[in-house]
């Protein structure tokens, strides 16, 4: 990375980030001595007797009831069998293994054959330099309705795009990355994550009012507002702190194919097969008889067939243009030409696949011994006895999720732990449930970007190492540490203002339920 002839203060701080972070060991090493960390803390707090009691959703029956944990020992009889029996379930149950696998065939082939840096030649040329930037972080917050399509197609394009206009390439990753990861928990649209919290939420609320329901649209006043505001400041983060720290780019012997003769003719082509596989979808989505809505309840948003084969659907809207782009300019003239590409695909995703499986080995130990829950639990037990004002109260909420989205990841899990202990409580001080939801989005997607135990975050840092060959840890987070703090204090401040000025929330939403 080039160094600035002049360095600030901030210069200076993320540069020591960069080089300690890049100090640290293979990711895969890092992952294993946390394994044996957490080895060594669930047999501590085990013999400790460590438990705690809370109210824990009832999956079979939907509702909360009171559940006491104790944390579980790795070296106990029980433990020993969970480590030597799973290894191959816990990596096949990683749901960012198949997910990256699925779709990086069909990015990774489209890419192979051309049609990706056709596309990213065309977008620099309609989208003018100065909007590219906003373009890619509104982008990736919007790729949140298709869950985590943002990580596997938006994020590289969003590097490549920059490469192509002679801007540094990890600058436009860090952009997209933004957009992506910091800003996952809003978006100007319902998302499926709407409907996994809002369904939590409804049920830690009927635990204290059965007849009080939250809808899809709780907070959609405080998401779109969040969206304008992630778009503003990650834009100018990205334009004024994190592209003159990069400095001038120089490329590390990275081979481009040049523009295709036929490039025009290939993108017309593709076009119409995309076309055709969106109106496959359509016919499969649109009409309440489709297959892909939900056979009971007709959705087609939620916990449906169609969200669960968004990845499927990913992997068709480039595959087939893919090859339509590779067959109408000449890359693609047999099956081996189809074939090919993919296999060297997954091939590149070696070392990225036997990181996931330390990952994911990692992950599955951490969830056994309910270490996590219990903290969780007992820091929020004591948050609750100290008698805060309402908004004291919120604010020690969101903090408490800001720091349990360093080993928590997943907007779902802590979500599903902290709501039964904090809804009842704020709702017996006449705060609306909807601002805990609200106060949830702000602490829960900032820090996204800079804990290397999201399970994407190794994918980033594969996708920074093709532009920089000495990428590691402390490059990506260096990258987005700005973005986390900057975001993270500034959004805090809107829900702040949402709050005291008494702004609604969403259509008919108020923070008060009185």
């Amino acid at each position: 990375m080039k160094e600035v002839t002049k360095k600030s203060k901030i210069d200076k701080l993320l540069n020591g980030v960069e080089r300690i972070g890049n100090k640290v060991p293979h990711p895969a090493i890092i992952f294993l001595g946390l394994i044996v960390l957490v080895v060594m803390l669930s047999q501590i707090f085990s013999m400790m007797g460590q438990n705690v009691t809370y109210d824990a959703l009832n999956l079979e029956t939907g509702e909360f009831e009171p559940t006491t944990i104790f944390v579980r020992s790795l070296l106990s009889a029980e433990g020993l069998r969970f480590i030597l029996t799973t290894p191959v379930s816990n990596l096949m149950s990683f749901q960012a293994l198949g997910v990256t696998i699925v779709a990086m065939v069909g990015v990774g082939f489209a890419e192979e054959v051309g049609l990706i840096g056709a596309m990213i030649r065309k977008l620099v040329k309609v989208v003018p330099q100065r909007s590219l930037t906003a373009v890619l972080v509104f982008l990736g917050v919007l790729s949140s309705i298709a869950s985590d399509a943002g990580y596997l197609v938006l994020i590289p394009l969003g590097a490549a795009a920059f490469y192509k206009v002679g801007r540094h390439p990890l600058a436009g990753l860090s952009a997209a990355f933004a957009g992506v990861s910091a800003g996952f928990g809003v978006n100007i649209i319902i998302t499926p994550i709407d409907g996994m919290l809002t369904e939590i939420l409804n049920d830690a609320v009927h635990i204290i009012n059965p007849a009080y329901t939250v809808n899809l649209m709780a907070n959609f006043y405080f998401n779109v507002i969040s969206t304008i505001l992630i778009v503003i400041v990650c834009t100018i983060i990205n334009e004024k702190i994190i592209e003159p720290r990069l400095g001038e780019y120089k490329s590390q012997g990275i081979i481009e194919s040049d523009e295709n003769e036929n490039e025009e003719k290939g993108l017309r082509a593709a076009s119409v097969a995309f076309l055709f596989v969106l109106v496959g979808i359509l016919f499969l989505t649109i009409p309440t008889w489709g297959p892909l809505r939900d056979p009971e309840t007709l959705d087609l948003i939620g916990n449906t067939p169609f969200m669960d084969s968004i990845i499927a659907l990913i992997l068709l809207l480039f595959l087939v243009p893919g090859i339509v782009f590779g067959r109408a300019i000449g890359t693609v003239k047999s099956s081996v030409d189809i074939v090919t590409p993919i296999v060297k695909v997954i091939s590149n995703l070696g070392g990225l696949i036997f990181l996931l499986l330390i990952i994911s080995q990692f992950i599955a130990y951490f969830n056994f011994t309910n270490l996590g829950t219990v903290w969780a639990v007992s820091s929020a037990d004591a948050i609750e006895s100290m008698n805060m004002s309402s908004l004291a109260l919120l604010l020690s909420f969101l903090g408490l999720t800001v720091i349990l989205d360093f080993v928590l990841v997943g907007a779902v899990p802590k979500f599903a732990i902290l709501t039964p202990i904090f809804v009842p409580l704020l709702y017996q001080l006449g705060v609306a449930p909807e601002v805990i939801l609200a106060a949830y989005r702000v602490g829960d997607s900032p820090i996204n970007v800079i804990t290397p135990l999201m399970p994407y975050f190794a994918l980033i840092v594969t996708f920074a190492a093709k532009y920089e060959k000495k990428t590691g840890i402390g490059t990506v987070v260096s990258l987005m540490l700005p973005h986390a703090l900057i975001l993270l204090v500034l959004w805090i401040v809107l829900f702040i203002v949402f709050y005291v000025v008494h702004i609604p929330l969403g259509p008919g939403i108020f923070m008060n339920l009185n």
